[in-house]
């Protein structure tokens, strides 16, 4: 018997509550993992909080991503003892996923942990921070350097921006962060941003082509944030985007990317491939601080998990939401 966080869907609607399962009641995949470790993000507190129709299949356990030692495997590429995170592939939306303390997932979804990380620091970056290093990667690819200019990170505080912060200035770029709490600012300072701005500076809508600023920009709000940071974005500059928690909207022109050359990067962490994956968690092993990743991070239970779904939604939580499945 193991523990697991179970949603089901009644006539009243969805519930979600901490049961006890047996092996045979997980899907039938070829690895079977002991989880150490999972995370909430954002999805993570729709799918708790039922406020979106983020789980497709009912019932299932939630957590859109975990890490752990595989148990046992019919997949070649995979042993006993392999310790790997999984990230995505419609975990916790359409397949069962992290929120329990075993979970049977196919061979192709997951990743080998880098030696320099254990698999509580892997849940301490997170699907978030993964997300975070595929925006610094596309940048970086971009041709993006430290001598071109400032990088703007949107959403600085929460889980993405504050990985992203770390990953940027250990690569040497000078960061402003963009946040709500503007009460954080030592927080993020010691993140490695030197300096940030209130949300509400761009989050009111500008126009199309406004005073060149930023280099680059990582983005994990959307909306007119993202619509300013576009307009903001010097000559030739890059943005990579990867979220939507201010809004899906986009309400922009083409001027900046015809007349200023500037490029948007579409950001999926979800089914990305498996090169890209390995990428991500080999910059994060290298380039990412870890005492600068205990800063960001706060740990609960699986029970505690049951009730954070508001906070997380609400943007009232700093960093990162670490759960110990085994407490």
């Amino acid at each position: 018997m193991f523990n697991a966080l179970i949603a089901r869907q009644t006539d009243a609607g969805q519930t979600v509550s901490l049961e006890p399962l047996e092996l045979k009641d997980l899907p039938d995949n070829e690895v079977l993992v002991r989880v150490d470790y999972s995370t909430i993000n954002y999805k993570d507190g729709l799918a708790l909080t039922g406020t979106r129709p983020i789980i497709r299949n009912y019932p299932l356990v939630p957590g859109i991503d975990l890490a752990g030692v595989i148990e046992s495997s019919q997949d070649e590429r995979w042993q006993v003892g392999d310790r790997v995170v999984v990230n995505g592939w419609g975990m916790g939306e359409g397949h069962w996923g992290g929120l329990a303390q075993y979970a049977q997932v196919k061979g192709d979804w997951l990743v080998k942990l880098p030696d320099a990380l254990s698999t509580r620091e892997a849940m301490c970056i997170g699907t978030a921070g993964y997300t975070a290093a595929l925006c610094v990667e596309a940048l970086m690819k971009h041709g993006t350097t430290p001598a071109d200019g400032d990088i703007l990170v949107t959403g600085a505080s929460g889980g993405v921006g504050s990985i992203a912060i770390a990953l940027l200035a250990a690569q040497g770029f000078n960061v402003v962060a963009s946040t709500g709490k503007t009460n954080e600012g030592a927080y993020l300072e010691a993140l490695g941003a030197s300096g940030h701005i209130d949300r509400d500076t761009m989050n009111t809508a500008g126009n199309p082509l406004q005073k060149e600023r930023w280099a680059g920009v990582v983005d994990a709000v959307g909306g007119q944030t993202l619509a300013n940071a576009c307009a903001q974005t010097r000559y030739g500059g890059a943005i990579a985007a990867c979220g939507l928690a201010e809004s899906p909207s986009l309400p922009t022109t083409v001027m900046p990317f015809i007349l200023r050359g500037v490029t948007l990067y579409g950001i999926d962490s979800v089914m990305a491939p498996l090169s890209a994956r390995v990428g991500a968690w080999r910059r994060l092993a290298d380039d990412l601080d870890k005492t600068r990743l205990a800063s960001m991070v706060k740990e609960i239970s699986l029970a505690d998990a049951l009730d954070v779904g508001p906070d997380v939604l609400a943007g009232k939580i700093r960093g990162r939401l670490l759960v110990n499945v085994n407490q």
